[in-house]
This record gives structure tokens, C-alpha cells and sequence, in this order.
């Protein structure tokens, strides 16, 4: 008699269970990239302009308005978006160029306003340290790019370049360099596009564009 009545309990549970609602599966789909490349683009047209000379000199905060509500904040959510997707790889890089345009902000905000105890005497040095302490960063970032395609690889290569130029536009006072950096920007830019029709084109149900062999395979 035992084995009918575990039966009838067991199929009573079940049905229980069916009867109950299930949980909807959370939303962990798509392709980071779609937010994080456009704001990153946005970000650094409105940085490039500013290099080259677009607005008069002194007017350094001219592009923290695209940079800390539109290109900071789409960074962020494009490295969450990421993290939850499982993507590491892609949420840090997302999350490192969250820090580097919420630090640039503040930097900025820093020597407009006297904040950190930075004078004129101690603003191209602080500039400096911005630019070197990131400018190693990225240089990580570009070595572990190696095993993707190539043309991120040519994108984190072209940052290291514009870091590394407007470094020295700062050190030596150079208005030359300061606006080469700012044209280097201008040549990542056009990388970002060509990496943002491609995921728009995967997105969209198309083939994507080609990307280049990974340097290391």
C-alpha cells in the first residue's frame, strides 16, 4: 500500500509544481558594444575637437558635458551590460574606459575649480601623471588585444598614440603635438566607426565586416 500513496504524493507535487508560475528569463542577450562604441565615439570627437583647437584655448571643460552624461555613463552600462552576459573580457574593457573618461572629467573639473590642491604651478604635472598613469594602462589593454581581431589591436594602438602625443604637447608646452594627438583621435574615431557598422550589422541579421587576423593566434 506504501508504493500507491508515494505515487498519488509524487504526482500530486508535480502537478503542484507545474501549477505554479515560473520565473521569466532575465534579459541576458545582446551586444554591449551597440551603447559602449557610440558613446565612446561621441566622447572622443568632442575630446578631439577640443585638441585640435575647435573652441579657444582655456575652455578645457568645453566637451565634459558629452563626456561625463553621454560617453562616462554609456561605458558604464556597457561594462555592466557585459559583466552580466559573462563577457569579461568586454566589461574590462568597458569598465577600465569608464574610469579614464570619469577620471579625465574630474581632472578637469579638478584644475578649473582648484580641487585636489592643484595650482597653476602643479597643473602640467598633475596633467602628467593623468596622462602617463593611463597612458600605461591602455598600453596593457593594447598587448592583451592581441589574440582578437586585428582591428582592435589598430584602435588600442591609436589611443596609446594620442595619449602619448598629447603627453608630450603637455611636458613641452607644444600646441603641434597637442593638435597631432588630437588628429590621432580623429584616426581612432574612424576605427570606432568601422567597428560600430559591424555590430550593427551583426545586430541587425547582417555578415558584419571583416576585422583582420589576430596579431597572435
Amino acid at each position: 500500500m506504501s508504493l500507491p500513496e508515494t505515487d498519488a504524493v509524487g504526482t500530486t507535487t508535480a502537478a503542484h509544481a507545474k501549477s505554479r508560475p515560473q520565473a521569466a528569463p532575465g534579459p541576458l542577450d545582446g551586444d554591449p558594444s551597440l551603447i559602449g562604441v557610440p558613446t565612446f565615439i561621441v566622447g572622443s570627437i568632442a575630446l578631439g575637437l577640443t585638441l585640435v583647437g575647435y573652441v579657444p584655448a582655456g575652455t578645457a571643460g568645453a566637451p565634459l558635458a558629452v563626456i561625463l552624461a553621454a560617453t562616462a555613463l554609456g561605458q558604464l552600462i556597457a561594462a555592466v551590460w557585459a559583466a552580466a552576459l559573462g563577457q569579461s573580457a568586454v566589461a574590462a574593457i568597458f569598465g577600465v574606459f569608464t574610469g579614464f573618461w570619469l577620471s579625465y572629467a574630474v581632472l578637469v573639473l579638478g584644475l578649473l575649480h582648484g580641487w585636489f590642491g592643484i595650482t597653476a604651478d602643479t597643473a602640467t604635472r598633475s596633467q602628467a601623471l593623468f596622462l602617463i598613469s593611463w597612458l600605461a594602462t591602455i598600453v596593457l589593454l593594447t598587448v592583451s588585444t592581441l589574440r582578437l581581431p586585428a582591428a582592435f589591436t589598430v584602435l588600442f594602438t591609436l589611443i596609446d598614440l594620442a595619449l602619448a602625443l598629447v603627453l608630450s604637447a603637455t611636458l613641452d608646452g607644444s600646441v603641434t603635438l597637442q593638435k597631432a594627438g588630437g588628429y590621432t583621435v580623429f584616426a581612432f574615431v574612424a576605427v570606432g566607426f568601422y567597428l560600430f557598422v559591424h555590430v550593427t550589422s551583426l545586430a541587425t541579421g547582417g555578415r558584419g565586416l571583416p576585422l583582420g587576423r589576430p596579431a597572435v593566434g
